[in-house]
C-alpha cells in the first residue's frame, strides 16, 4: 500500500504519543503528532516509576539505557508505619533474572527522551493544536483544531490522556473517568542534604495520609503524598492552589507522624504539584472507524500501580505491530484491543485495590492493617505473585498472529 495512504495523525505529545509515532515509523507508517499545549508548557505530573516491562519496550526503540541514565534505580520498596515501625519490603519489578530494575525519574525527562528521538527521526510535532472535531475525508479522517487548521490522515490515534477529547468525539456517551477519592501532591529537589536511599523507595502510612520518597545517589529528592478527598475537585480548581498553600496543607496532614516527613516537604525546591487521581476500568469503545485510543485515553491506571507509562508504551508497540501486519485498519484495531484489554483492565483493578489501602484514619482499621501487612506482602506482593505485572514481553520481530479474522465493523462514524 502507498505510504501516504497509511499516514497516521497522533493526538497528544505526552508519553504515549511520541512512543506511538516512533513505533509506527518503525512499522513503515508515517506519523504526525498534534499537541494541544504550547511547546514551552510543562507536560504535567512530577515523577514516575518506569517499570522493567516498560523499559523492555523502550529497549526496542534503543532508548532504555538513555532513560535509565536520566533516573535512579529503585528495585525495592520499604514500607513503614507513621510512627517508624517497619512493616515490610517489596521487590519493585521483575526478579533479577527476568529484567532490569524499575527506574524512578522525572516525567519531563522521560518525555524529553521520547520527544527528542521523534524529532531526530524527522517526525512532525505541531504544538498549540487542540482537537475540536473529527470528520471523514478522502484519505480516512480529518482532524479539526481550535485554531481553525485541519490535518488529514488514513487513521488517527488518540493519545490525549484521561480526559481524552478523542474519546469524547468517537463515543460521546462513554463512561466518565472514575475519581478514586484520592488527591496526590509531590515535590522535587535537585540537590538535598539528606542521605541517599540507594535502590529504595520508602512508603510511610501516616495517620491521615500516605507518603513516599526516594533520594538518589546524587542527592535528588523525590516525594509524593496521597490523601483522601471525598468529592472530586472541579476541572482547574487544583491548578489554583499555590505551592505555599500546598506545603501548609500537607504539613498539617502529617502532624504527629515521623518528623522526617516534615523535613522532606520543607526541603522542596520545585513547585509543589497537586492533582486528583482518576482511573478508567472498562470502556466499551476502544476504536471506531479510522480512530483508535491508546494509554490513559482508554485505560487510565492509578499511579499506585506504577504502570501508567509502561502500559502506554506497551500499547504503542502492540498497536504498531498490528498495523504493520494488517493493512486493514479495522482488523488491526480489533486485534490490538483483543491483545491488550484483559491485561490493562486487570492492571487498573490492581491499582484501585492498592489505592484503598493507602489512606485509613480509623485507629482500628490502621491497627489491623499494620499487623496484617507483613502477611499480605508475603502472600500477594512476592516476586512470583507479581510476575504477571513485570514479566510481560512484546517481541517486535514476531508476527502478531491471525489478523485476518472477520470483525464486526460497527456503526458508521457520525461526528
Amino acid at each position: 500500500m502507498n505510504r501516504d495512504a497509511r499516514k497516521a495523525l497522533v493526538i497528544g505529545c505526552g508519553i504515549a504519543g511520541p512512543a506511538v509515532a516512533l513505533f509506527l515509523q518503525r512499522a513503515g507508517i508515517e506519523a504526525e503528532i498534534y499537541e494541544a499545549r504550547a511547546e514551552s508548557t510543562d507536560y504535567g505530573g512530577l515523577f514516575l516509576n518506569t517499570a522493567c516491562n516498560g523499559l523492555s519496550v523502550l529497549g526496542t526503540l534503543g532508548l532504555d539505557e538513555q532513560v535509565s541514565r536520566q533516573g535512579s534505580p529503585i528495585p525495592r520498596m520499604m514500607i513503614w508505619s507513621g510512627n517508624g515501625k517497619r512493616l515490610g519490603e517489596v521487590r519493585n519489578g521483575a526478579r533479577a533474572e527476568v529484567g532490569a530494575p524499575s527506574i524512578n525519574l522525572l516525567r519531563s525527562r522521560l518525555h524529553q527522551v521520547l520527544r527528542e528521538e521523534a524529532e531526530r527521526q524527522g517526525i512532525k510535532i505541531a504544538f498549540g493544536k487542540k482537537l475540536a472535531g473529527l470528520s471523514t475525508g478522502a484519505q480516512g479522517v480529518v482532524a479539526a483544531f481550535e485554531d481553525g487548521s485541519t490535518a488529514e490522515g488514513a487513521f488517527l490515534v488518540g493519545c490525549d490522556g484521561v480526559h481524552s477529547r478523542t474519546r469524547q468525539l468517537i463515543h460521546p456517551d462513554a463512561p466518565a473517568p472514575h475519581y478514586t477519592g484520592l488527591m496526590s501532591a509531590g515535590g522535587f529537589a535537585p540537590h538535598s542534604s539528606f542521605a541517599p536511599t540507594p535502590d529504595t523507595m520508602h512508603f510511610i502510612f501516616g495517620k491521615r495520609a500516605f507518603f513516599g520518597y526516594h533520594i538518589s545517589s546524587s542527592g535528588e529528592l523525590y516525594w509524593f503524598v496521597n490523601c483522601s478527598q471525598k468529592e472530586a475537585p472541579a476541572r482547574g480548581e487544583v491548578d489554583m492552589i499555590v505551592s505555599d498553600a500546598w506545603q501548609e496543607r500537607l504539613l498539617d496532614l502529617f502532624r504527629g507522624d515521623l518528623p522526617l516527613i516534615f523535613e522532606l516537604i520543607r526541603a522542596t525546591q520545585s513547585t509543589i504539584i497537586g492533582y486528583p487521581i482518576y482511573d478508567i476500568v472498562t470502556q466499551p469503545t476502544w476504536h471506531q472507524g479510522p480512530v483508535v485510543l491508546v494509554g490513559d485515553a482508554i485505560h487510565a491506571v492509578s499511579p499506585q500501580a506504577g504502570q501508567g507509562a509502561s502500559l502506554a508504551v506497551e500499547d504503542a508497540m502492540v498497536l504498531a505491530k498490528c498495523l504493520r501486519d494488517s493493512e486493514d485498519h479495522a482488523l488491526a484495531f480489533a486485534t490490538y484491543e483483543r491483545l491488550r484489554r484483559a491485561r490493562v483492565e486487570r492492571m487498573v483493578q490492581y491499582g484501585r485495590s492498592l489505592s484503598r489501602q493507602k489512606v485509613m484514619s480509623n485507629p482500628i482499621q490502621v491497627g489491623f492493617r499494620d499487623r496484617l501487612m507483613p502477611l499480605f506482602l508475603k502472600l500477594f506482593a512476592n516476586p512470583a505473585a507479581l510476575d504477571w505485572v513485570y514479566s510481560y514481553q512484546v517481541e517486535w520481530d514476531e508476527p502478531v498472529g491471525d489478523t485476518t479474522k472477520a470483525v464486526e465493523q460497527g456503526p458508521r462514524l457520525a461526528w
